[in-house]
């Protein structure tokens, strides 16, 4: 790519800057993830004095520099890593980040639970989600547990956070921070286009266009139009039923700037996005038995399960240096997500198990789900609308006093996200030949609604003095809260609260870097949860490690160690089909070890091509503690239930690991990964089945209760440049078709994805 560059030069010349370079785009290996080489000065100006002008809207991480120089762990995956290895879903890109778990539920990745260093993944509450360094998931504050995460197949990149360099990012942070970075405007003019097909007539494209202008004006104007589009059949068959089980994802996105030629260096942007969601998705499980024999297998009764779902994100952005050595960012934004879920929630009838996960452990009424049973189901069309909008804004200044070099961060975000929806069953009789009578709808009820205005502000200060930096932070937000249940009752409250943390980072020598850090996380209830009492959930959490880079290889080993407190249980797919409050279920303890090491064995022993290798390993031991002595966590606690002191959190496997090679020549390259998650349980109650053990609260026997068994996949994929403008691509996913069960929830076991082929093109100008 062209590079774009002038100086600021007094009173006349004006100052230029190098733009749309994002270092996502091409890559070479950094760790277990791909990042790009590309020296700062050549994606951004300099000042007079030579300091780094960047205009384009600041990252979490940002660049290779600044992730070696992280007080705490991180990831940074970059566009080409996930175009190359043709992943969708995050949980696989994931698989080579230490530290990160996801679970999935439908087997493509559209509803994925992240969990970092051991904590609930459950709808990914507990981490806070961003795209672009906006706050992305529908209701953050207001209802966490929300069903909605950017698309990886529209990303130029990932970056992960994972201790004490979070701290400027809330408002969830006992587990992480995830921050999706959409497609950038280009630098010049250019065209992309990936399209392929692959299995269970699974269609994919990913195009856009976009240039960036010197006008006549003296300013600059950049623009990017793009679309991202995913359409499939589904792996899975309806009994009885020719419905499918497909989805389709079409999401169009805008994205302009304008550079005025001024003296000051300064930068208006506008991003519009939008997401149309349509699929055949159900809660619902199978029965362990019926699983193993057809993992692909929908009972009857899940036939007219459906969601729709839209979204609109958008934002107004402006940047501008002062000085040289201080940057302003301001961000206004909004984003909207509605959607309707009707899916199978419970039957009814003498004798039937009305939850649906209890009903897969009862014979009379799994015959009904089947069809073939006496009795009725019922659907529950939930409706739910989410409004999230605010203004953030952060200045960044450096200076030096007596020898030190200071960097100060300071950042204030005022945001304001609601959730209200209704509720609505229909019933349907079972003809006891595999199918269900006409539709029966009941009237549409309130399911409630929770409102909450944050304010928070944050300052993080790094010092460096010769080489060790310093970099303590302090975070403090204020809620304003208000519920309104589905009786109209309505309660408002207000909640305060503080996180901090240090970081060291201490330059050993050329190839070495020890970091450490001691931080206190947060994680915040909905307001149901403030209703009722719930408390904040708390963390503290340390960290102590070792980066090592020189010439083509890289390793990074840590050590964690995260107390929990008041942990919030995740209530997904329990209760009554309100807005669920939050509750809190005890302590727990987590500690573990990351380990990632990466090598490029053909470039170090000077080859013509690249051979790299890498291997993630994460060691994790993730337990309730502090809970009475032979007491088990009731049903309030969600999936917690059934847990004492002992008990594995659940989804959170002791060992994961993810290993791959990679062979590069000059037009051609193919890669094997292998991903490998270790056996966990689906709830608290770490055994299989539930027993009665005389708490009337744990007498009935679920299927969300049991044990996950390890899982290893194996993918191959690779391209052919053709020529400069266009490259084959392929691959195949779960080269071995490794079935198993990915989640019980929130309805009983699901398998992943069988094995998937695809093939398609790329095409650039």
């Amino acid at each position: 790519m062209k590079i774009k560059q002038m100086r600021l030069k007094t009173n006349k010349e004006r100052l230029l800057w190098t733009l749309k370079l994002v270092p996502l785009l091409a890559g070479t290996w950094m760790g277990s993830q791909m990042v790009t080489e590309v020296k700062a000065e050549e994606l951004v100006g300099s000042g007079e004095d030579g300091r780094i002008i960047q205009l384009e809207p600041l990252m979490v991480i940002g660049s290779v520099e600044r992730l070696g120089m992280m007080p705490g762990a991180g990831a940074f995956l970059a566009g080409s890593e996930l175009r190359d290895s043709g992943n969708l879903s995050f949980s696989r890109i994931a698989a080579r980040v230490p530290g990160v778990y996801v679970r999935e539920e439908d087997g493509f990745g559209n509803f994925i639970n992240v969990s970092i260093r051991g904590v609930d993944g459950t709808r990914s509450r507990k981490v806070t989600l961003m795209e672009d360094g906006v706050l992305t998931a529908p209701s953050p504050y207001s209802a966490p547990e929300a069903y909605y995460s950017p698309k990886m197949g529209r990303m130029a990149g990932i970056e992960i956070l994972k201790g004490s360099s979070q701290i400027a990012y809330g408002p969830h942070t006992t587990g992480g921070v995830v921050n999706f970075l959409s497609t950038p405007v280009p630098g010049e003019r250019a065209f992309y286009a990936r399209t392929t097909f692959g299995s269970e007539n699974t269609l994919f494209n990913h195009t856009t266009y976009g240039d960036t202008i010197a006008t006549e004006a003296g300013g600059t104007f950049g623009y990017l139009l793009e679309f991202h589009g995913q359409r499939t059949d589904g792996f899975r068959q309806i009994d009885g039923s020719s419905r499918n089980t497909s989805f389709t994802y079409l999401e169009p996105m805008v994205k302009l700037f304008w550079e005025p030629a001024s003296a000051l260096p300064q930068r208006i942007e506008v991003k519009i996005g939008y997401t149309d969601f349509r699929a055949n998705e159900t809660y619902s499980g199978l029965t362990e038995a019926d699983l193993r024999n057809n993992p692909n297998r929908r009972y009857a009764a899940s036939e007219f399960d459906h969601m729709d779902a839209e979204q609109w994100r958008t934002y107004l952005r402006y940047t501008v240096y002062p000085s040289t050595n201080l940057r302003l960012e301001s961000t206004l934004y909004l984003n909207r997500f509605d959607r309707t879920w009707d899916k199978l929630d419970g039957l009814r009838g003498t004798g039937l198990r009305t939850n649906v996960a209890q009903a897969l452990l009862h014979e009379p009424s799994l015959a009904v789900l089947q069809g073939l049973g006496t009795g009725e189901i019922f659907t529950r069309a939930a409706m739910r609308d989410h409004d999230a909008k605010g203004w953030q804004t952060r200045a960044d200044y450096s200076f030096e006093t007596g020898g030190i070099s200071h960097d100060l961060s300071v950042g204030l975000r005022l945001h304001e996200d609601s959730v209200a929806g209704t509720n609505q069953q229909t019933f349907y009789a079972s003809n006891g030949q595999g199918g269900f009578g006409p539709a029966n709808p009941g009237p549409v009820q309130s399911a409630g609604r929770s409102e909450v205005f944050a304010t928070a502000v944050f300052v993080e200060h790094a010092m460096r003095i010769g080489d060790l930096t310093v970099t303590p932070g302090l975070r403090q937000e204020w809620l304003r809260w208000t519920h309104v249940s589905g009786a109209d009752s309505r309660a408002t409250g207000n909640e305060d609260f503080t996180t901090a943390g240090v970081g060291l980072t201490y330059v050993a020598d050329a190839n070495n870097t020890l970091f450490a850090g001691l931080y206190r996380g947060v994680s915040t209830p909905n307001p149901g949860g403030y209703r009722n009492g719930t408390e904040h959930e708390t963390s503290t959490g340390l960290e102590l490690g070792l980066r090592h880079r020189r010439n083509y290889l890289r390793g990074e080993l840590v050590g964690f160690h995260t107390d929990f407190r008041n942990l919030i249980a995740p209530q997904v797919g329990i209760g009554s089909g309100g807005i669920t409050p939050s509750t809190n279920a005890g302590e727990a303890r987590v500690y573990g070890v990351e380990a990632m090491v990466d090598y490029d064995a053909g470039r170090a022993a000077g080859w013509s091509y690249g051979l790299n290798l890498y291997v993630s390993a994460t060691w994790t031991h993730a337990t309730f503690t502090g809970l009475p002595d032979n007491a088990r966590l009731g049903n309030g606690a969600g999936v917690f239930a059934g847990a004492i002191n002992g008990s594995r959190i659940p989804y959170v496997p002791e060992w994961k690991l993810g290993t791959g090679v990679a062979l590069q020549a000059e037009r051609w390259t193919t890669r094997i990964d292998l991903s490998y998650s270790g056996k966990t349980w689906g709830s608290g109650y770490n055994e299989r089945p539930r027993l009665d053990d005389g708490a009337q609260t744990l007498a009935t026997p679920t299927a969300v209760d049991g044990r996950i068994d390890s899982l290893l996949i194996v993918d191959i994929t690779g391209h052919y440049e053709l020529n400069d403008n266009v490259r084959l691509v392929g691959g195949i996913h779960n080269l071995f078709d490794e079935r198993g069960i990915i989640s019980r929830l929130p309805l009983g076991p699901r398998a992943n994805a069988p094995r998937f082929l695809f093939a398609g093109a790329e095409i650039r100008f």
